[in-house]
């Protein structure tokens, strides 16, 4: 692996996310097609996680549904909340690979 990309775990959205060092233009061909390689791998890990964070959304609005309390059902909500959060960062990281495939196509 080169000193100058990693992936690393992000425990709030379950996957490896990658950090780049350089700019992508920086990397040589051979390092991109090994980024976009590892980072295809985990990407389609992507909607797996987002029916995760789905169902989990789901069963939260049941208990909310069912919550007579108050503190209990602002908690609920904001549970309900960072589970959407964190769907929506996973949706922007799935659509990375695009970007950069377009950005590689234009440069040459």
């Amino acid at each position: 692996m080169s000193d100058h990309y990693r992936f690393i775990y992000d425990e709030r959205l379950g996957i490896r996310l990658p950090e780049l060092d350089l700019e992508w233009d920086q990397y040589s061909e051979e390092e991109q097609a090994k980024i976009l390689l590892e980072w295809e791998m985990i990407r389609g890990t992507i909607p797996e996680r987002i029916r995760s964070f789905e169902a989990k959304i789901k069963e939260k609005q049941s208990q909310l549904d069912e919550e007579e309390d108050f503190a209990a059902s602002c908690r609920l909500n904001s549970e309900i909340a960072e589970l959407a959060s964190c769907i929506h960062d996973l949706q922007l990281w799935y659509r990375i690979d695009q970007s950069i495939e377009n950005r590689r196509n234009n440069h040459y």
